[in-house]
């Protein structure tokens, strides 16, 4: 008796998200974004050139994450 279920029930089978790995990478491309802003803005009070050259790429990557936001709504879900 492997299995502790009767083999009369249904298994629930749950619907393909078609869209999962862009929506994962939408917020990590934010998050990461956001941190490194963050972290170039704190650098930036010691070294304002590692500062800037930390926070505009950081920039960059939030927008492109913002930007897939969008993209995603576009996007046809069937």
């Amino acid at each position: 008796m492997a299995n502790a279920t009767p083999d009369n029930t249904p298994n629930p089978v749950k619907p393909p998200k078609p869209h999962a790995r862009l929506e994962k990478w939408i917020w990590i491309l934010i998050y990461g974004g956001l941190f490194t802003v963050i972290l170039g803005i704190s650098t930036g009070r010691t070294d304002p050139a590692l500062g800037w050259s930390m926070a505009v790429p950081g920039g960059l990557v939030t927008a492109v994450g913002l930007v897939l936001i969008y993209v995603r709504s576009r996007l046809n879900d069937k």
